[in-house]
């Protein structure tokens, strides 16, 4: 870490403003999943041990500058307080007078949630004026909001323009670590494995990591782009006929870097809002019929891709093997986050990328065993493309 964190700097009857990560599912007034808020919990209890005081800000949603109800963060307040034991102000605004007071009033041993950021249209303008309004509210910024450090918004980047300390949360300290590990220092053999539907999301990814990785698997949807560019017959399977050109250039250049699907679950009809699927049927994936549609890695794919895990030292996962909204298709993700989880047992460090592969590893009841779930999709991949994320570039260098 380059950067200060909040083990750095002294905290002791200061008001600390922290930025988490508090997107979470909310339905009829209630969290769904309190993983992300869980994850705030070391930095928040490490502020309150040493004496300061957290003013608590993020965003849900995409409310787009309208007060929505339905994204307010109330019930996470609520849901805070359960979790910590502690008590838990709300305060329905994130700037103004109101919010003045509520931070005013804050004692020792209590914390303070803010209202929805994106409530204001300038968060995510990136406003000036709106980050100098967020700034005014605390002594120290801390960022533990992995999940957005690839936005240069206001409360990631904007508000480090006003404050002097600014410094990295516990969490967001762990994501880096794990994976500047991935990326410049991975024991080896290092495996990355992907999936989702479209290569054209992955490809910055792809070009970055293939000269570091020892195997590069490729699952999901995408896969069937890469085996249409080896001449495969696909059916009606997921295909981007603008990038199977790509796909043959990236697998000349992996040559047997390269893994993919030996055999695929296929289906003759599907509705994906009634999530109705026809008969299922597994074939290899040079018989896969006209008129059919691949939606899972097959058992024999299963076996394939785990005979390289077992003998992985590192293995990053971002991207589901198939169809995951539908649970018929949902067997090749589940028996891969089990796989990782025994590569885990037996010493592997595992990193899995956030939304649905962090999603698969929840319900298949592994989470326990993976080295570190990332709380960021979006910001984890853009880590693994080689980027520099603003939220993290404008903290204080060490």
């Amino acid at each position: 870490m380059k950067k200060l964190t909040v083990e750095d700097v002294e905290l002791k009857g200061r008001n600390i403003l922290v930025r988490v990560d508090y997107n979470v599912p909310i339905e009829k007034g209630r969290v769904v999943s309190d993983m992300k808020i869980k994850a705030s919990l070391p930095t928040l209890e490490y502020i309150l041990g040493q004496g300061g005081k957290p003013i608590i800000m993020s965003h849900l949603g995409r409310p787009k500058g309208v007060r929505v109800p339905e994204m307010s963060l109330r019930p996470c307040a609520h849901v805070l307080g359960n979790l910590m034991g502690k008590d838990v102000s709300f305060v329905d605004d994130c700037i103004g007078d109101s919010v003045a007071r509520a931070v005013q009033k804050l004692k020792k041993e209590e914390l303070l949630l803010l209202e929805n950021l994106r409530y204001y249209k300038e968060e995510t303008e990136n406003d000036r004026g709106f980050s100098q309004q967020l700034a005014a509210l605390g002594d120290i910024y801390v960022n533990d909001a992995f999940g957005t450090a690839h936005r240069a918004h206001a409360s990631t980047e904007g508000i480090t323009h006003f404050m002097n300390i600014c410094v990295a949360g516990l969490l967001l300290k762990k994501e880096l670590e794990y994976l500047g590990r991935v990326v410049e220092n991975a024991e080896k053999p290092f495996v990355i494995m992907i999936g989702g539907a479209k290569i054209s999301d992955k490809i910055s990814m792809i070009s970055n990591m293939l000269p570091k990785v020892d195997k590069l698997i490729i699952g999901g949807g995408m896969a069937f782009t890469f085996l249409k560019a080896l001449g495969n017959e696909i059916g009606n399977s997921i295909c981007e006929p603008d990038k199977v050109e790509l796909a043959r250039d990236l697998l000349r250049t992996g040559g047997n870097k390269i893994e993919l699907p030996v055999d695929c679950v296929i289906s003759d009809f599907i509705d994906l809002k009634e999530r109705k699927i026809g008969q299922l049927k597994e074939v290899s994936v040079g018989d896969i019929p006209r008129g059919w549609i691949g939606l899972d890695i097959g058992g024999k794919t299963v076996q394939h891709f785990g005979a390289i895990l077992e003998n992985a030292k590192t293995i990053v996962w971002n991207g589901p093997m198939g169809l995951f909204e539908i649970d018929e298709t949902a067997k090749g993700t589940y028996a891969i986050a089990n796989l990782l989880a025994k590569a885990t047992q037996h010493g592997a460090i595992t990193v899995v990328g956030g939304g649905d592969s962090a999603s698969a590893v929840n319900k298949a009841g592994v989470s326990d065993s993976i080295s570190h779930i990332s709380t960021g999709g979006g910001a984890s991949l853009e880590f693994l493309e080689g980027k520099i994320l603003p939220g993290v570039k404008a903290l204080s260098d060490k």
